[in-house]
């Protein structure tokens, strides 16, 4: 029961963060605390909204209340309560392809390409660009389509987080990335490209601290509704995204 239920310490640590946002009505926290369980159980199983179990009520009910959640950020913003924690010493980025279901096209009145949904290598799908603490922590997401570069959303992903060194692939390898970097006095701890014409010195030692990322995205996709996209709307993947991450926070 643990895997999709939340424990009473878990519960009591996330009603303390709802109560600080305003405009966020809670109700009866044992009511609150029911949907809540309902949006884990769906995040963990990956199973449509209409096989909710009755136990937690009715499943159109929960899912407008869920997708009233993620229109306001409150999923993001218990996130980012949470984060206030993180170790920015080092921080890591990177991005992760993620395979979108039959289910996830289609959304009404909108299109592919503003639901962060396209076609890379790896089929129809979006990307998730990620930012972590030095201890593998989320802090930070971008949603794009499956074929954006990564390097786009570099600076996007830095904006306002104030750490010492920045950890990444070469696919961040930029002089725009890396002057932006140097402005701020922050090490770039990034392996140069192999087309590169000047020598660009790399702490490849340090460098041996960007697993952290990696095992952050293995973590996030052990919950299938990560790991598969099947929301339509983007905002509604990210508030799963930022739910799962508040989970990894409270452990």
């Amino acid at each position: 029961m643990k895997r999709i239920t939340l424990s009473d310490e878990e519960w009591t640590r996330i009603l303390a963060s709802l109560k600080k946002l305003p405009g966020v009505h809670i109700g009866l926290p044992d009511i609150c605390r029911q949907f809540v369980n309902a949006i884990l159980w769906i995040l963990r199983t990956g199973a449509q909204w209409r096989v909710l179990p009755s136990t937690y009520g009715k499943w159109n009910s929960i899912f407008k209340r869920f997708s009233r959640w993620c229109i306001n950020g409150i999923w993001g913003e218990i996130l980012c309560h949470l984060a206030e924690d993180a170790d920015l010493q080092d921080v890591s980025m990177d991005g992760s392809v993620i395979r979108a279901h039959a289910c996830a096209a289609g959304a009404a009145y909108s299109s592919a390409e503003n639901e962060a949904l396209g076609r890379s290598k790896g089929g129809f799908g979006c990307k998730i660009h990620a930012l972590c603490d030095g201890l593998g922590m989320p802090i930070k997401f971008i949603l794009t389509g499956g074929q954006e570069a990564e390097c786009k959303q570099a600076i996007s992903l830095l904006e306002n987080v104030n750490a010492s060194a920045v950890l990444a692939d070469k696919a961040y390898d930029t002089n725009e990335l890396r002057e932006w970097l140097a402005s701020r006095e922050i090490k770039a701890v990034i392996p140069p490209k192999s087309n590169r014409k000047e020598d660009i010195e790399c702490d490849y030692w340090h460098y041996k601290e960007r697993h952290a990322i990696e095992c952050m995205f293995g973590k996030l996709k052990h919950y299938r509704r990560i790991a598969t996209r099947y929301e339509k709307k983007a905002i509604n993947y990210m508030g799963m995204l930022s739910f799962s991450s508040v989970l990894l926070w409270l452990r």
